[in-house]
């Protein structure tokens, strides 16, 4: 019903590079964690799943462990950002502005 046309979009404001990290790793995380409830599941949990695949990419790059996952972080925390902001301009235009703000 939403965001038909704008999926893409939510990746604009990333480079196709980050992008694809961002994709690898969020396939790889969906592999090793599978139907886990991230609200409720320890982030070091969470991080030590994804570890093996985060240490693959920095060493592709040349990268520490630590500002791969910082970068990835920063581009997951960019996309949820342009989701949500996507998300409320299609309630806007739907009128569906004011019965979010009443929850």
């Amino acid at each position: 019903m939403f965001q038909t046309t704008k999926n893409s979009d939510q990746f604009d404001a990333i480079s196709p590079q980050d992008r694809a990290m961002l994709d690898r790793i969020n396939a790889y995380a969906e592999q090793v964690l599978g139907d886990i409830d991230p609200q409720k599941t320890r982030i070091s949990f969470q991080l030590d799943k994804l570890k093996p695949i985060m240490q693959e990419i920095a060493d592709e790059k040349g990268m520490k462990l630590e500002d791969v996952f910082i970068k990835y972080m920063d581009l997951a925390s960019v996309v949820s950002a342009k989701q949500n902001a996507l998300l409320k301009e299609d309630f806007d235009e739907n009128g569906l502005t004011n019965f979010v703000e009443m929850s």
